[in-house]
């Protein structure tokens, strides 16, 4: 039974996920219970061997919605965070502000949005990304969002990969 349970948890957060990362004109949900979304994207990345990025922002942030969209429509930025990530968009709005959540991570709003926060599977802060840094002209760009993702993979933090 135990087993099953966390079967059906995986499925039900990867099609939650995918539709919540797939929308590209309201990727947010104002109503969402961040804390109960947020730990059950630590258990799927524990699961996985994934890390877990909460792009913070909303659907009124032109930046997150040109963020959201850009990595969809690149298979291969889809690609590398579909291998390493799982990705939740954490909804910062006149609605619903998350501030409880925000201030668990260390105040990422102060960076403007979207911001993301990388967490390890053990639900660990381990870094906080100004999405500015990732920008390019009127858009972002495609050699440093693939370098954000693999900087913060899991494999990239691995201690063996650093041997003298």
């Amino acid at each position: 039974m135990k087993h099953t349970t966390i079967v059906l948890l995986f499925v039900i957060l990867q099609l939650s996920a995918k539709a919540n990362f797939g929308d590209t004109s309201k990727p947010y949900n104002p109503n969402a219970d961040a804390k109960t979304d947020i730990e059950n994207a630590i258990k799927l990345a524990k699961e996985t061997g994934k890390h877990v990025i909460l792009m913070t922002g909303g659907n009124w942030c032109s930046w997150c919605l040109r963020f959201n969209k850009f990595v969809l429509q690149d298979a291969q930025l889809d690609s590398a965070v579909k291998a390493n990530f799982v990705f939740y968009h954490l909804n910062y709005s006149k609605e619903n502000k998350n501030l409880e959540t925000l201030k668990k991570y260390g105040f990422p709003q102060r960076f403007g949005f979207p911001v993301f926060i990388v967490l390890d599977a053990k639900g660990n802060r381990i870094n906080t990304q100004n999405s500015a840094y990732l920008e390019e002209g009127k858009g972002y760009s495609k050699a440093k969002v693939l370098e954000f993702f693999d900087h913060w993979s899991p494999n990239a933090l691995k201690p063996e990969n650093y041997k003298d």
